[in-house]
């Protein structure tokens, strides 16, 4: 994986949380609140929290006696995820590597993970991790995205800006977002790192946006995609974005729209 598509800085994280949440994690950040409170934990853990999307909507659904911890390593995402946050001693944040977690073998009820886990060097580590700090009877809950042929807006923008620069398209949204959908590689990982007992739930669900070009920027200004942008001509970013947005208005209109998304969730225990 190249080190650009870690790299969450700038005006990403903002836009991330103003156009992609809403567009694609929303539904599934509520999704995994529903499995977390259904443990009734009294301590969580998050690990890659990004703009704190997970973060609000299990903190809304946690006992006021409940603990809270969210990390990531990128320190500006987390940054901006504290402040949409706002004040709750239940929470607390800290930047720190999934794969090297700074706490105690037995410390969490719940360790839970939203679309992080594509991102990790080394998965199997990071689930080692994941479980060496979990209670004996505790759970780990993630999700991953499935490929990029069911989620429909990631693969129209990402054959849009192959119109664009046929040379040398950009594949991030395929390669690390879309990219560890196997899901007998998912179980066999998470089986590696000592996880006994695994259940893996393919969901769809439907991506809505106001329009074509919020769906476009959601894409190219809202994710690492940028990056791969103008890493290709500096100034092309607004260009990529109109070419995108015009291909999916081609497809699904000029209003409002929606389509498919689709993704893995995965609860691992014992």
């Amino acid at each position: 994986m190249p080190e650009s598509d870690k790299v969450f800085a700038g005006s990403v994280p903002e836009n991330y949380d103003r156009y992609m949440v809403p567009l694609i994690f929303q539904s599934y950040a509520d999704d995994m609140a529903r499995r977390v409170a259904a443990r009734s934990p009294r301590a969580v853990l998050e690990t890659a929290a990004g703009s704190g999307v997970v973060t609000r909507a299990v903190a809304a659904v946690l006992p006021p006696d409940a603990t809270y911890v969210a990390t990531d390593l990128n320190q500006p995402m987390l940054d901006h995820a504290k402040l949409r946050q706002g004040a709750d001693p239940r929470v607390s944040w800290r930047q720190a590597d999934a794969q090297v977690l700074p706490f105690p073998d037995g410390s969490f009820d719940v360790v839970c993970c939203q679309f992080g886990a594509m991102f990790f060097p080394d998965r199997v580590k990071a689930y080692e991790e994941a479980r060496r700090v979990l209670r004996p009877e505790g759970v780990f809950i993630f999700n991953v995205w499935d490929r990029i042929e069911d989620n429909v807006f990631a693969a129209d923008v990402t054959d849009a800006l192959a119109e664009l620069f046929p040379d040398d398209p950009p594949r991030f949204l395929a390669r690390t977002p879309h990219g560890y959908n196997d899901t007998a590689l998912i179980r066999r990982d998470v089986q590696d790192a000592g996880f006994s007992d695994v259940a893996v739930q393919t969901r769809a669900d439907q991506s809505r946006a106001i329009s074509a070009q919020h769906a476009a920027m959601s894409y190219c200004q809202g994710t690492p995609l940028r990056n791969e942008i103008e890493a290709r001509r500096p100034d092309a970013l607004e260009a990529a974005t109109a070419h995108a947005a015009r291909k999916i208005a081609a497809r699904h209109g000029g209003g409002e729209i929606s389509a498919k998304i689709q993704a893995h969730v995965i609860e691992a225990s014992g």
